[in-house]
């Protein structure tokens, strides 16, 4: 189902229609006032999973519909998990946060190497959590990624031994990434066809992989995957659409929404603690932007 992003910010879901059990027919829009026999109103669906841009209004309306079902907002943002990112990743603020209960946002400090497989296991035991207090799970987030491991499993892969992982960082570091993309070409053409030349975060992966396990990381990929925490067949699934026009509208405005509310200075707080520029966390969009601009080496206007 596609939900719509309205001018004034907030998203109408097209149709407005949830179905509870036996059939009866739940209406509403979304950002207008909910009725009280709307408010704990069940769903034929086990889980609600929102995708959709920044800005698009994603996560005003999986509060609302957690609200209104009675259910649990779960992060599925790979950027919203880190502690030390709260206004440059628009966390949900202390309203929303009131409203209604959130998990597995700003849960993991910066230094460390969050990964879908570590988001996976933090989904069962929130979906664990959700379930043992009668709540609707309400999924929502921008990382494909997540959404996919959720739905169709993860492929168990063995751990990559820390020297392994620091030698290939030193290499990227040193060498660069298109010298890295050169050797997963001559090792594994086929995995590496899959993949963008400019796209670190991948080739970094399969490198580590095939260098720790020996075999290619596309074939660790065809092999059978782990049972899915999630059922796609009962999942009600939201994509929130915006013009493009409109959504770099919204994106300009919240960039400088940001950086009243204090985005410079978290910036320069993340920058401050030494971490390796190739943590996931410091690769935050604006992170390193602000925090030159915290430093005086880039003009405001010219970060923004």
């Amino acid at each position: 189902m596609v939900v719509f992003g309205r001018d004034d910010g907030s998203t109408a879901v097209e149709p407005d229609i949830l179905r509870a059990p036996g059939g009866r027919s739940v209406s509403f829009r979304t950002g207008g006032p909910a009725r009280a026999s709307e408010n704990r109103c069940a769903v034929q669906h086990s889980v609600v999973l929102i995708a959709g841009a920044t800005a698009s209004g994603k996560s005003a309306l999986a509060v609302e519909l957690a609200v209104r079902l009675g259910g649990v907002v779960i992060n599925a943002d790979a950027m919203q998990v880190y502690r030390e990112l709260d206004v440059l990743t628009a966390r949900p603020g202390p309203d929303d946060l009131a409203r209604v209960h959130h998990l597995l946002y700003g849960h993991v400090p910066a230094h460390r190497r969050y990964s879908v497989g570590a988001w996976l296991a933090d989904l069962g035991v929130a979906l664990e959590e959700a379930r043992a207090a009668g709540e609707v799970p309400v999924i929502v987030g921008g990382t494909g990624l997540y959404f996919k491991a959720a739905t169709e499993g993860l492929v168990p892969l063995p751990p990559i031994p820390a020297a392994i992982r620091a030698g290939i960082a030193g290499r990227l570091a040193g060498e660069g990434l298109e010298a890295l993309f050169l050797e997963l070409s001559r090792l594994d053409p086929v995995g590496a066809g899959r993949l963008q030349r400019s796209d670190r975060t991948r080739i970094v992966r399969a490198l580590e992989v095939l260098t720790a396990t020996g075999r290619p990381l596309h074939v660790w990929q065809a092999e059978a995957r782990a049972q899915p925490l999630v059922d796609p067949a009962r999942a009600l699934k939201l994509v929130v659409a915006v013009p493009p026009a409109e959504l770099a509208a919204r994106i300009a405005r919240r960039c400088r929404q940001m950086v009243e509310a204090g985005a410079l200075a978290e910036a320069a707080a993340l920058a401050g603690l030494g971490l390796d520029g190739n943590l996931p966390a410091m690769k935050a969009i604006g992170v390193g932007h602000l925090a030159a601009v915290s430093r005086g080496e880039l003009d405001l206007e010219a970060a923004l």
